[in-house]
């Protein structure tokens, strides 16, 4: 069994074909997904796929590129709708520098009301952070000094330095296709350290592919292909790295159900 810890299935790539992207996922097996939200006004949208499915799970928040262009959240606009069962953690949250697309400053104010969000509910919060290392670092830590909360950092890509600040402060590490890529050895080696019982998978689809898949749309079914690699840099097997990515999700997601 397998989790896709991270991935877009209200996104338009996955219109025409959600069933047979279900049903490969299925046989590949990967049996339960979340999928996140990166517009705090198209929730909806993305409550209702989890909603359909028993295996969906989601989640509620905006995503770094949307903080200026999306309303101003309140901790309630993002813990009311946690009431549902189906929403299990907040995010994707956090810091984007590389593109920028919304103000620095606009983006950590959110990223705190997140936080400040999953510490009420104690779910967790999903980050995302690109270029933004240092920022990052310094509001967990602040935020953490504060009151402790749970999380982890998606689709992870940034130091070993960083990777291991993270682990010591608590948080879980998403590792996504880009583990596979030729050119990652970097990521590779950041990883290579990280407790086994602090590493989940995800696809971030439709981004980001894995290799033998590279250049096409991402689908859950490709968590497999992240998996096997995670456990070659592990050197675990493939079944025991799958088993423990799985237990390592639903001990970090508290809410989402075994199916």
């Amino acid at each position: 069994m397998l989790v896709d810890s991270h991935c877009h299935l209200d996104f338009p790539e996955f219109e025409e074909d959600f069933d047979e992207v279900l049903a490969r996922a299925h046989e590949a097996g990967v049996k339960t997904m979340m999928t996140i939200c990166t517009y705090v006004t198209k929730f909806d949208q993305v409550h209702a796929i989890a909603q359909k499915y028993d295996n969906i799970y989601c989640t509620i928040g905006i995503h770094p590129h949307n903080a200026d262009s999306e309303p101003v959240v309140s901790v309630a606009d993002l813990t009311g709708p946690a009431a549902s069962e189906k929403v299990i953690g907040f995010g994707e949250t956090g810091l984007d520098y590389f593109y920028e697309h919304s103000p620095r400053q606009i983006q950590q104010d959110q990223f705190r009301t997140h936080i400040q969000a999953a510490r009420e509910l104690d779910l967790p919060v999903i980050i995302h952070t690109r270029e933004a290392e240092e920022d990052t670092l310094r509001i967990i830590e602040e935020e953490m000094a504060y009151a402790p909360f749970k999380g982890l950092i998606h689709c992870f890509s940034a130091s070993k330095e960083f990777a291991d600040k993270m682990v010591a402060l608590g948080l879980y590490i998403s590792i996504s296709g880009i583990v596979t890529f030729k050119k990652a050895d970097a990521v590779r080696e950041a990883i290579r350290d990280v407790p086994l019982d602090r590493l989940l998978v995800e696809t971030d689809a439709p981004y980001l592919a894995p290799i033998p898949k590279r250049g096409k749309r991402n689908e859950p079914a490709y968590t497999a292909y992240t998996s096997a690699k995670l456990a070659e840099v592990k050197g675990v097997s493939e079944e025991v790295m799958a088993k423990q990515s799985t237990e390592n999700f639903f001990t970090l997601f508290t809410k989402a159900k075994r199916v």
